[in-house]
């Protein structure tokens, strides 16, 4: 199975994150790009609308329900446990380029975390866990700093740091190099 890579956009409540996530979706999609995005919501969640099919389903019972259309497919499934970044990949699936990540601050995923200097220097995620900053000011750290407010940007920074890494990873380990 082909390894899409997974970038996760972090950050303080209200920092600019969802804005981000939707300006990058556009930017790679301009560039050709197959984007999926991912979203982590530490509440409860509830997507059915009260009165449809799907909404009847569950109240009867459903563990699992999926809907189906020519233009879209729509998956719910009941949980007893969060599950991890490698189970959601298996139910996403390879066909994409790059996935965007909102939240998961927790996982191994790589993060790029979006920073307002109003709400002061100290960052959500250690350091050592980042990739890259995305701010509107200057915080004191060694990390790639990127400007908030320039989505073509942090999308250049993604391409070349996870996206063509990944592609020059996946030509070296298929062998496909031309060696004469």
């Amino acid at each position: 199975m082909k390894k899409v890579p997974i970038v996760s956009i972090v950050g303080r409540s209200q920092s600019g994150k969802t804005v981000l996530m939707e300006h990058l979706i556009a930017e790679f999609k301009r560039r050709g790009y197959r984007v999926a995005a991912l979203k982590h919501s530490g509440s409860h969640m509830e997507i059915d609308h009260p009165g449809k099919d799907s909404w009847r389903f569950a109240r009867a019972g459903s563990d699992a329900i999926l809907v189906s259309s020519p233009e879209k497919l729509a998956f719910v499934r009941n949980l007893k446990h969060e599950v991890g970044i490698d189970e959601i990949m298996r139910i996403l699936g390879p066909d994409f380029d790059i996935i965007l990540a909102e939240g998961f601050k927790k996982s191994k995923l790589p993060k790029l975390e979006v920073h307002r200097m109003q709400s002061g220097s100290k960052l959500s995620c250690s350091p050592g866990k980042l990739s890259a900053i995305i701010s509107d000011g200057s915080p004191d750290t060694d990390i790639p700093l990127l400007p908030l407010g320039d989505a073509a940007a942090v999308a250049d920074f993604i391409e070349q740091t996870f996206i063509t890494t990944n592609q020059t990873k996946a030509v070296t380990a298929s062998g496909t190099d031309d060696q004469g």
